[in-house]
């Protein structure tokens, strides 16, 4: 996609949206409804008419200035969000829906071993579970050998426990077919498993385009750091390679100076006994005194949220802290939240923007 834009009536819905996607590897398009997610997806499958720039596949233009190559001759495959299935028809008949007049049941059977479901051709889509009707949408999607396969939020009618199954077989499925693959969704979780990279769009615009990891790791902003996970913002005085904040000293990814909003991942803060408590023989004394507020307890971790002495705190007295261990504070006990070593994003003039 290059300076994609697309408008409805006078309303900007994509602006200027620039995004390559190598072959054979899956991109998640993650942002908040209303971002321009999907409009850019259908853009890309030609259920959408830009108003200027171009979508290209390979060499081959299918929209641009005076082209608009028709959605069913781009050899684009789509799974939408309903999953868009025929109740009339059987799971067999569904599959074949996009495949040329006259294919070889064996082309059916072929996309449906794909996916799992071998043996269910002759079922009508109501007689299957949730997930196995989602990857009848897939099959059909994956049945002609598309260039390029689109996901439209696939598993958002999904209960949790199956959600989880069933992306996980289709993360598995995708790498096995190198298939270059865009898909949307606003979950978090679901573009980092998923997706080898990640494209964050906010206000009709990609706002970053990063692996997983760089992404939880250097966010461009505050709202992008909140965003793709939990996180904790702290004023703080950057003093080049580190800042000074509320829980000590922090050290930064990036040299600054002046006000800074450190990002404080809840698994980078530490929890210690307050020197007072220890009879002033242990404890730590840098970082900020607080009280525990609640424990929430998730079997692999525990998550505390701290409230602080400190009222300056990006206008809360609260933190979150994830610590990898059973429960070892209560409510009501006194804690000191330090920062760990590990260097951290931050941006200058305490707004997020820098």
């Amino acid at each position: 996609m290059r300076d994609l834009e697309v408008a409805y009536g006078a309303e900007p819905v994509l602006q200027s949206v620039s995004l390559e996607v190598a072959a054979g590897s899956v991109v998640a398009l993650l942002g908040p409804s209303g971002c321009g997610k999907t409009t850019l997806l259908r853009a890309i499958a030609g259920l959408e008419f830009p108003a200027s720039g171009e979508v290209i596949v390979g060499d081959e233009v299918l929209s641009g200035p005076d082209v608009h190559v028709a959605p069913e001759r781009r050899h684009i495959g789509m799974v939408f969000q309903d999953w868009a299935l025929f109740p009339h028809m059987t799971v067999a008949a569904n599959v074949g829906y996009g495949l040329r007049r006259g294919a070889a049941r064996s082309e059916v059977d072929a996309a449906l071993d794909l996916v799992g479901l071998r043996g269910l051709g002759e079922r009508r889509p109501a007689t299957l579970s949730g997930g196995q009707q989602q990857r009848v949408a897939l099959a059909r999607a994956l049945a002609p050998r598309p260039s390029v396969l689109l996901l439209d939020e696939p598993f958002s009618n999904l209960d949790t426990a199956l959600r989880v199954q069933v992306r996980s077989e289709v993360a598995a499925l995708l790498g096995d077919l190198s298939i270059t693959t865009v898909f949307v969704t606003h979950d978090q979780a679901e573009a980092f498993v998923l997706g080898d990279e990640v494209a964050v769009m906010r206000d009709g615009r990609i706002v970053q385009h990063a692996s997983p990891a760089e992404l939880y790791a250097e966010p461009a902003d505050v709202e992008v750091a909140t965003f793709v996970g939990e996180a904790n913002v702290l004023p703080g005085v950057g003093r080049g390679a580190s800042a000074t904040t509320v829980c000590g000293p922090v050290a930064l990814r990036e040299a600054r100076d002046g006000p800074v909003s450190v990002l404080a991942r809840p698994e980078e803060l530490l929890l210690s006994v307050p020197p007072a408590a220890a009879g002033g023989a242990a404890g730590d004394a840098t970082g900020a005194v607080g009280v525990v507020r609640l424990v929430e307890f998730y079997g692999h971790d525990t998550v505390y949220v701290v409230e602080l002495d400190d009222p300056e705190l990006a206008g809360t007295a609260a933190v979150r802290v994830r610590v990898g261990a059973a429960p070892r504070w209560r409510r009501d006990d006194a804690v000191v939240v330090r920062h760990s070593d590990a260097p951290t994003a931050a941006w200058s003039d305490a707004g997020g923007s820098g």
